[in-house]
């Protein structure tokens, strides 16, 4: 795929050529009198509006294909997050599995301890809330 400034740069390039050699064309109809000048500078300056449709249709479809492929990457990588999202709840999920049935297992081989620890806790929760 070429380089779009490149091709911007050989669209200018092409239509500055076709404007010198209207140009030229007129100069030698002017030399040879004013018989068919019109009809000179008429052709060349549709030879040239037909020209830069031409290339504006081009960069149409180039823009056209361009905005395809920015959406299809855009889709992708989307896709790709919304999965490594999933994948990253899935694991949290998992851990935090683990994590409630150690505590449960932990309470259920020492209820005592567990009891007197989540007394002390309601304690400090209760006071912090009272300064607050």
């Amino acid at each position: 795929m070429a380089n779009p400034q490149d091709n911007v740069k050989r669209g200018i390039d092409n239509v500055a050529d076709k404007a010198k050699n209207a140009t030229d064309k007129v100069a030698g109809a002017a030399n040879q009198g004013s018989h068919g000048l019109m009809d000179t500078v008429k052709d060349n300056a549709q030879a040239v509006v037909d020209k830069a449709g031409e290339w504006a249709g081009q960069a149409k479809d180039r823009l056209g294909d361009w905005a395809g492929d920015a959406k299809d990457v855009a889709k992708h990588a989307g896709e790709k997050a919304q999965e490594w999202a999933g994948d990253a709840y899935d694991y949290a999920g998992d851990k935090m599995g683990d994590f409630g049935r150690e505590v449960t297992s932990l309470v259920r081989r020492h209820p005592v301890p567990a009891l007197l620890v989540g007394f002390g806790l309601g304690l400090l929760i209760g006071r912090t809330a009272r300064m607050i």
